[in-house]
């Protein structure tokens, strides 16, 4: 079980802290807030918004990964959908993908359904459990000093790479990103794979 420490950070002053560095990294931000956090840092063509699919986020970011070994990619799924999603840590473990990041952004509750404890809050370690799981680096994440020691493990630091960031339940304004799934797929692709995403 984690030790508890006091919570401070505000999650949409991570989400943009992580993301001002991102240069051509491939984003998969977690269906509801990790989706409006990288909304609010600014619409971006390599950021898949997760509209829904709870628990797939990181395995969806393993698919890009293994498809585009030249691109950093950078899943940012809540501890909800990272706790939905658990198996996915053992198959990241295996298959070793070099150029991936799982940035967990973890309030400790279920934002999308009326703010109940997560697992986290009762001690689960998700750092703990991807490191169990054969990831190469792993850290948590609970101050500012944290995190900027951590911004090497985003972007530089041979993958795959788990960072647990603990993050306060504090509200901030809903700032959707465009909603037409087929249009973010097509944009998407098209900024990925220029002329190629039509063949």
């Amino acid at each position: 079980m984690a030790t508890k420490s006091k919570i401070v950070l505000e999650r949409r002053k991570v989400v943009a802290r992580i993301l001002k560095d991102r240069g051509t990294a491939l984003v998969v931000p977690g269906l509801g807030a990790p989706t409006w956090d990288t909304a609010a840092a600014g619409d971006h063509p390599l950021t898949f918004q997760m509209w829904g699919a709870m628990g797939g986020t990181a395995m969806i970011a393993l698919g890009l990964a293994l498809a585009q070994p030249k691109r950093r990619v950078l899943a940012l799924p809540g501890d909800g959908d990272m706790l939905m999603g658990l198996g996915s840590l053992a198959t990241i473990g295996t298959q070793g993908p070099s150029n991936l990041v799982v940035a967990v952004i973890d309030n400790e509750r279920y934002g999308e359904t009326g703010m109940q404890e997560t697992h986290t809050a009762l001690g689960v370690d998700l750092e703990g459990i991807a490191r169990a799981a054969g990831f190469r680096q792993t850290a948590t994440v609970y101050t500012e000093k944290d995190l900027e020691a951590a911004m090497p493990l985003f972007y530089e630091v041979k993958g795959p790479v788990f960072v647990n960031i603990k993050v306060t339940t504090n509200p901030v304004p809903n700032v959707l990103p465009p909603r037409d799934g087929a249009w973010l797929k097509h944009r998407f692709r098209q900024a990925l794979l220029g002329d190629k995403a039509f063949e």
